[in-house]
């Protein structure tokens, strides 16, 4: 397989010294009413600004909530996916858009809210906000999409940049499967708009897991990395195939369920070796002479090209 070419991409046009002014056009929830989180989807326009047609899907921006913390200093500049595609929201160079959880915290009998997350959260349309970036150089498509197949595994806001992604694929030329968990039905993100596209193209599947509800044939929980193991034929064809690449976004410690499934499955060209013993260990998995744990994974393996990883 050719290196993979990716395309080359604006960085840090502004930084948190030299910020600049956005405004909000638009501000709405994304989870279910009933869901016991508050998920909202943010669109930005930054029209007569650098980042104007100069951000790409999977890229984040910095935003720079205003006020001090207890200590007296500026609160954190905190990083947010883009969930547009990159002509834009809509198709609109100067609207961008980002997925950002509302954060709200109970520790030690005391309550807890994220600065920027309420901040981003509480916002209306018309108002100010100090955006830095963009940033993100690799987890991004490839120049040549058509090229390409795609497994996209997200949990939470980890859907946001595949949103984007997804919106830039041409699903005329290309498949694509996304593969979304959450605790409860009612926090599937963007759920009419994935499942529109899942029936209006059959190369899109939306495969969903919700940990809380949903049991499998066995009796077992089902999570996002379970999907792989359940998921239809088409799928498990999509992930053999050589030409698919695959994203995970969301929650750090969801990888390790993705990366054991593809080795207990045979896909071991997802991976590369470290050294000499790590091409050894990863024969010996391929062949079942060895166990799969996640300190001989780190220590032998680590993710190869085809694979594009952002957990936080």
């Amino acid at each position: 397989m050719a290196e993979i070419a990716l395309p080359k991409v604006k960085l840090n046009l502004y930084n948190i010294k030299s910020p600049v002014q956005a405004t909000v056009v638009e501000n709405r929830i994304v989870t279910d009413a009933p869901s016991p989180n508050i998920v909202r989807h943010l669109v930005f326009d930054v029209a007569g600004t650098e980042l104007e047609g100069q951000v790409a899907a999977g890229q984040s921006v910095g935003v720079l909530a205003p006020g001090e913390d207890a200590k007296g200093k500026p609160h954190k500049l905190r990083l947010y996916s883009l969930a547009s595609p990159s002509r834009g929201e809509g198709g609109h160079a100067h609207l961008i858009s980002t997925t950002v959880k509302r954060t709200i915290e109970e520790i030690e009998g005391k309550l807890y809210t994220g600065v920027a997350s309420n901040y981003l959260c509480d916002l209306e349309p018309g108002d100010p906000v100090m955006l830095t970036g963009p940033s993100g150089r690799r987890f991004l498509l490839p120049e040549q999409t058509d090229e390409y197949q795609y497994l996209f595994f997200a949990t939470g806001t980890g859907v946001a940049p595949f949103r984007g992604m997804i919106q830039e694929l041409d699903l005329s030329k290309t498949s694509a499967t996304l593969a979304f968990g959450c605790a409860y039905r009612t926090d599937v993100l963007y759920r009419t708009e994935f499942e529109s596209l899942a029936k209006d193209y059959r190369s899109f599947h939306f495969l969903k897991a919700i940990s809380r509800e949903d049991r499998r044939s066995d009796g077992s929980k089902a999570y996002v990395h379970t999907i792989l193991e359940d998921a239809p034929e088409s799928v498990r064809d999509q992930v053999a195939a050589k030409n698919t690449l695959i994203y995970i976004c969301g929650l750090k410690g969801m990888e390790w369920g993705i990366y054991k499934t593809l080795l207990k499955q045979g896909h071991s060209s997802y991976f590369e070796p470290k050294h000499e013993e790590g091409a050894a260990w990863l024969n010996d998995v391929t062949s079942g002479e060895a166990t799969i744990t996640e300190e001989d994974f780190k220590k032998n393996v680590k993710p190869g090209p085809r694979l594009f990883e952002e957990v936080y």
